[in-house]
């Protein structure tokens, strides 16, 4: 959805002129026209505006239902056995790198390498094996 066809249909659903939201809002009609032609995207504080100035609540500017949308369910939070290390923030850098490195590595020395990190992966989990 492009935000300035919203604005314009609410403005003629609610048969205000742009003169009419810039009296409203405090914002020039020239303004207003850039939005709703899709020059310009407007701020969060600006779109606040212009609900105030519709009198409706902000959620109507981005959804076209009476009612709210249902909220999906953002309070549950993942446990650490969801949460896969290096699918985000710095881990991710830092496995895109090993990545990228570990690719110019040779066959062997790539194999070698690897076993060296199970074998190290283990001792990490409580099993006891000789490094070689």
């Amino acid at each position: 959805m492009i935000i300035g066809e919203r604005l314009r249909g609410l403005r003629a659903d609610k048969n205000m002129s742009q003169g009419d939201i810039e009296k409203r809002t405090g914002l020039l009609r020239c303004y207003i026209s850039r939005v709703e032609n899709g020059h310009t995207i407007p701020a969060i504080e600006t779109l606040e505006k212009m609900a105030r100035a519709f009198e409706v609540p902000l959620y109507q500017l981005f959804y076209e239902g009476e009612e709210p949308p249902d909220l999906p369910s953002l309070l549950r939070r993942k446990s650490s056995a969801d949460i896969l290390w290096g699918s985000s923030g710095r881990e991710a850098r830092i496995l895109s790198d090993f990545q990228r490195l570990l690719g110019r590595v040779e066959e062997n020395d790539r194999k070698l390498l690897m076993s060296f990190a199970q074998k190290m992966a283990g001792r990490r989990n409580g099993r006891k094996s000789a490094i070689a």
